[in-house]
């Protein structure tokens, strides 16, 4: 027999056949183990709240974890921890989501804003500049702070810290 227990089938695939005084392996020996992520939940010191719960909290400026304190120590500059419940704040990195989320909600309004515009009253360009220049300013220096709150806690319900080979 060629190769052992492997035999060739007219196709030319590989068989797996058991030769004399051999047992043919089980289904479970045959498989390799499939590795699987630890599932349970992790017991935190800080409360973890709902999900919309701590989206809103930061949404309006305050810890995630516990609402009481704030979430800022400048516009966007996120504290290092909570001072009331010890959250590790300063972990979650938002990095680039909530400008992408702040251009894509402000440029909704301002395109619906500007083509409703053109079609009631059809103002020079001058007009549209004066007007949608300045509010596309207004909303997105408004939004991105409030924007950010909520990535933040959403963030920290997902528990997307910071590993320790970031920089």
């Amino acid at each position: 027999m060629i190769g052992g227990a492997y035999g060739v089938t007219c196709c030319g695939a590989a068989k797996l056949f058991a030769a004399p005084g051999m047992k043919a392996p089980t289904l479970s020996q045959a498989l390799p183990v499939r590795w699987q992520p630890d599932r349970a939940p992790k017991a935190t010191p800080w409360p973890v709240p709902s999900l919309a719960s701590a989206m809103a909290r930061g949404f309006a400026g305050r810890c995630p974890a516990c609402g009481t304190t704030r979430l800022f120590c400048g516009y966007l500059r996120v504290v290092d921890a909570c001072g009331a419940c010890g959250a590790p704040l300063g972990e979650l990195r938002a990095d680039d989501a909530p400008p992408y989320f702040t251009i894509a909600i402000v440029g909704h309004i301002i395109i619906l804003g500007m083509l409703m515009l053109e079609k009631a009253a059809s103002p020079p360009l001058w007009v549209h500049a004066a007007i949608w220049l300045p509010l596309t300013t207004i909303l997105s220096l408004t939004l991105l702070r409030p924007i950010k709150g909520a990535t933040v806690g959403l963030m920290l319900k997902l528990g997307m810290f910071k590993s320790d080979t970031d920089g």
